[in-house]
């Protein structure tokens, strides 16, 4: 059986179907969940999208966070589900409490778009348990606001856990300690701001992508045959 990955749709959101065809490339069964529904419907996987959902209001993320699915998410993730967040579904991520530290906006102010080269740094979660760590891939970004921060002791934190599971080669935003993706201390709970979705073709420039969201299908089959 396909393992079933749920992809949030808020107000705003524009890389859901993106997310839904490369889970689909990948052998999986991808279906929208409304972000105004309070049930997950038995989905294997969870994945909040980029996008500008509730059009970013207040601040990314920040109304988001309140709509009924998240409360669905969070207990998802608290029994083990896999979740990641990619871009505004990071920063919503953070806002919800399910990923610690916040983004701000970009170094110089700056929007941000093009290729980014990642070294994966960890393969100790659900997002690059199939990558090894040094692995360098070429994810594309897409963002104003991904200039990752959080308090010296949290970033020790995340570093002596091992946590910090992506980095950027070449810092374009500002992010603090070149954090590109970050994990909770489940390892179920991952948010990254680079776009694997739009890197599973040649046609697209890379295919890296498809290496990391295929550690995702991993894990959401992990809970089918679970």
């Amino acid at each position: 059986m396909a393992p079933r990955v749920g992809v949030v749709l808020f107000p705003g959101s524009n890389c859901e179907l993106d997310v839904l065809e490369a889970v689909r490339l990948l052998g999986g069964e991808g279906e929208i969940l409304w972000h105004g529904d309070d049930a997950l419907g038995g989905v294997d996987a969870v994945v909040v999208p980029g996008g500008f959902a509730h059009g970013d209001y207040l601040r990314p993320g920040a109304i988001a966070r309140f709509s009924p699915v998240m409360g669905a998410v969070t207990k998802f993730a608290a029994d083990g589900g896999p979740v990641v967040g990619i871009c505004n579904g990071f920063q919503v991520l953070t806002e919800a409490g399910l990923l610690p530290g916040a983004l701000q906006k970009n170094r110089g102010l700056k929007f941000v778009c093009g290729p980014a080269q990642l070294r994966v740094e960890s393969d100790q979660s659900v997002l690059t348990s199939g990558v090894k760590s040094g692995t360098l891939l070429e994810v594309p970004i897409n963002h104003f606001e991904g200039n990752y921060t959080c308090s010296p002791e949290t970033l020790a934190q995340l570093r002596d856990e091992d946590r910090i599971v992506l980095r950027y080669v070449r810092n374009p935003n500002g992010s603090m300690d070149d954090i590109a993706g970050i994990t909770n201390g489940g390892r179920n709970v991952v948010g990254l701001m680079p776009h694997p979705e739009r890197a599973t073709s040649e046609l697209l420039g890379s295919t890296d992508g498809l290496l990391l969201l295929q550690s995702l299908l991993q894990a959401a089959s992990g809970r089918v045959a679970a």
